[in-house]
């Protein structure tokens, strides 16, 4: 059952809390011979607050307290026609009503002892609970320290509903920070949707409530009933779910771990080789629509075996967190502590990564820290007023999503950011966050006009508050998970936004070379005879390759929104399209830094993605047409793949620029690009890219001296790949003419629209 509103009346629990038992002997009542005393009646002003939903501590008036009289014993259970406590010794006593679902009573006892509740409902039900206000706070005074200095690294095992056995009885206990609340209860599907029964208690500075309720346990839902400070009330989802419904049904949903993780190998050598001097070949992928209706678990029979098949290093997964609209591809985040459950559960997740591990590729998650959806049994406005985003309503919505920004000044809102990278990495064993839209978070005048923004302390447009955070979370991260990276998609020109923290950068491990990617698609566009005007815009990312670590990216942006899939960018005819295609691979996949290609790409698919439908896998049926049509692609990219990671030229000095020497960047009129890479022994990879449809003969290019002959590791004009099949014919021989600054030169037969590889025999 979801949790649409507060107004359902209240029935009686469910089996899972209580159980029926037998009536027994009963004390007395008050006045009666031998009865117990009355018991002292409730402050007004107390009861007003407790019913209301106000009270901040609801345990100093309900459960057992001594008073001189003994041990008064107060209940809150709305709707019931009877209390009565059960001691261990078989006694009962049954509470007088003091109305509005409130029942007291004093035992004649000097200490207070073990009991249970017997509360009988309309039709005769009776049922035997245990007190949820007898129980001390489950949660340290060591947690509310770290989470008062925002310094909790694990605050999801502080916050939310954790499943445990506290005071020997099991239960869950729930927890939530709202700082500025009258007031808060839990509601849930144990409650029908009602919050009166259970208020929680404030733990003092740290604005943190928490409530142990027994007999709760896994798969209850449940949200926050919260009291603000202005007297509204309202339910919320919790913030540091873990798991939550099916949308568009929004509760949260109590839940623990039973995965038993296999791989250890691949965790404890992931980190060998660090990144930026390892291949690094990623496949971009929207699980949802991969293979539409497919769950995580039957992802795992496929995805893997998919991608090691191709031989992509890692994949990279679109927001798998929990989020409300499918349109949005997951960059509308509601559960940031959740995946989501259209897939199946945390556990199927996990086995999802698992078999990823096991079969040798690592796991990048697109991870949504810019900004968070303003519906309002979220996020915002999450306790009243601003919460999580700033009290500014200048800062605090973002100008181009209708969203909300994060507070990345407010301490416990950095520590919600930086522990759920955290928690993603251990708890999921995720290897690395592609980290969403950080230009967004760097700059205060993003998408905003003058006036509507506030400068610095300094006077500067930069965000401090959000550098900071990066600088946390990045410094964070790289010092509890060995192996991790982020990858920050960051399309200005942020000096050091892959520089260590310690040096002042950001950080990050990786970041997206967004101008080689606009400035390489601006130039493929382009009919072959134009581009000679256009030359500088494929040589212009090498005036600034070597200034961060970059991962060269063909995303799910650039495949949406009439921005038209890769392949129908090309100019020309199928032919001629498919053959772009493959050259403009080629040379991707040689350039100096990492790769990322969007599912369907692999393929040359030719309409857009759509998240509903997917990759259009039927192209790869024979019966659809000629095998080198679309199966030729992806041979292609399975090559690539596969010659990258067996090259070390293409990787072990990605970031050195001793690592690549241009041979013709200035060969405009042929429409020509030739360089070459070095591995760290210095053994050359000569690239050439032929961007003209036509076959350029006996083409001169230099080389270095003291290699006799070349031999054609890849040709995109391969026969095979869908190509013409023009080739070297055999080994290239080198000859002494100084050409092109070098001291030896080579002919080469240069294949239309193509990229050709070559290494020393």
């Amino acid at each position: 059952m979801a949790a649409r509103n507060i107004s359902v009346p209240l029935a009686p629990p469910s089996s899972k809390e209580a159980r029926p038992v037998e009536a027994g002997p009963s004390a007395r009542g008050p006045g009666e011979p031998g009865g117990r005393p009355a018991e002292p009646s409730m402050e007004v002003a107390d009861r007003e607050r407790l019913l209301s939903g106000a009270h901040h501590d609801p345990h100093a008036l309900l459960g057992a307290h001594p008073v001189p009289e003994g041990v008064i014993v107060r209940a809150l259970r709305p709707f019931a026609e009877s209390v009565a406590v059960s001691l261990p010794d078989g006694l009962r006593m049954l509470l007088d009503s003091e109305g509005g679902g409130i029942f007291s009573g004093v035992l004649p006892l000097d200490s207070i002892p073990e009991y249970t509740l017997l509360v009988r409902y309309e039709g005769g039900v009776e049922l035997e609970v245990e007190d949820p206000y007898r129980f001390l706070p489950a949660l340290g005074e060591l947690d509310l320290h770290l989470i008062r200095e925002g310094r909790h690294e694990q605050l999801w095992k502080a916050l939310g509903a954790q499943p445990m056995e506290h005071q020997g009885v099991a239960g869950t206990r729930f927890t939530v920070w709202a700082p500025n609340a009258q007031g808060v209860r839990v509601a849930g599907d144990f409650t029908f949707w009602d919050g009166t029964q259970f208020p929680m208690r404030s733990l003092g500075a740290a604005g943190v409530w928490e409530l142990f309720l027994p007999g709760v346990g896994e798969g209850a839902r449940y949200k926050f009933e919260i009291t603000s400070r202005h007297g509204g009330r309202f339910l919320k989802a919790d913030p540091m779910a873990r798991r939550a419904e099916v949308p568009p049904d929004t509760a949260s949903v109590v839940t623990a771990s039973h995965h038993e993780w296999h791989d250890a190998q691949w965790l404890a050598h992931r980190g060998d080789i660090p990144v930026h001097e390892a291949p690094f070949s990623v496949y971009e992928v929207h699980l949802a629509s991969w293979r539409p209706g497919l769950t995580y678990r039957q992802l795992a029979d496929e995805l893997p075996a998919y991608v090691k098949d191709l031989g992509f290093t890692h994949v990279e997964l679109m927001p798998v967190a929990e989020h409300p609209f499918g349109g949005s591809w997951g960059y509308q985040v509601t559960g940031f502590y959740a995946p989501t459950s259209r897939l199946g559960t945390p556990d199927d997740f996990k086995y999802l990564v698992d078999a990823l591990h096991r079969a040798g590729i690592g796991v990048i998650m697109d991870w949504v820290p810019a900004h968070f959806p303003k519906d309002d049994w979220a996020l915002g406005r999450f306790d009243g007023g601003p919460l999580y985003e700033p009290g500014d309503d200048r800062r605090a919505e973002h100008p181009d999503w209708g969203t909300y920004e994060f507070d990345y000044g407010r301490v416990e809102v950095r520590n919600f950011l930086v522990a759920n990278a955290v928690y993603w990495c251990e708890e999921f064993h995720i290897d690395g966050l592609r980290v969403d839209a950080v230009a967004s978070m760097l700059y205060l005048d993003y998408s905003r006009d003058s006036g509507q923004w506030t400068p610095n302390a300094f006077g500067g447009r930069e965000d401090l508050d959000a550098k900071a955070f990066l600088q946390e979370m990045n410094a964070t991260l790289y010092r509890r998970v060995p192996g991790v990276v982020t990858i920050a998609e960051e399309s200005t020109a942020w000096d050091g936004v892959t520089r260590p923290t310690d040096t002042g950068g950001l950080g990050f491990g990786l970041k997206w070379n967004m101008g080689w990617m606009h400035d390489s698609l601006e130039y493929i566009r382009h009919e072959p005879v134009h581009r000679k005007y256009h030359h500088n815009e494929m040589t212009f990312s090498m005036v600034y390759a070597y200034s961060e670590n970059y991962v060269l990216p063909i995303s799910h942006d650039e495949v949406v929104h009439g921005k038209q899939a890769l392949v129908s960018k090309m100019p020309g005819d199928w032919w001629q399209r498919r053959a772009d295609h493959r050259a403009y691979l080629g040379f991707m996949w040689a350039h100096p830094g990492k790769q990322l290609l969007f599912m369907g790409q692999e393929f040359a698919q030719g309409a857009e993605w759509s998240e509903g439908h997917g990759p259009d896998w039927g192209l790869l049926d024979p019966a659809y047409g000629a095998e080198a049509d679309h199966r030729g692609v992806r041979d292609l990219v399975r090559e690539l793949n596969g010659r990258y990671r067996e090259t070390g030229a293409l990787w072990e000095r990605d970031t050195d620029p001793a690592g690549f020497a241009w041979v013709a960047g200035d060969a405009a009129e042929d429409n020509v690009f030739a360089f070459l890479r070095f591995a760290a022994d210095g053994e050359p990879l000569l690239c050439v890219s032929n961007f003209s449809p036509v076959v350029r003969h006996e083409y001169r290019l230099g080389v270095p001296a003291g290699v006799p002959a070349w031999r054609e590791v890849l040709n995109t004009d391969a026969l095979r790949f869908g190509g013409s099949g023009v080739t070297q014919g055999g080994a290239v021989r080198t000859d002494g003419e100084v050409w092109q600054g070098w001291a030896a030169s080579v002919r080469l037969t240069l294949p239309p629209l193509a990229t050709v590889w070559l290494r020393p025999t």
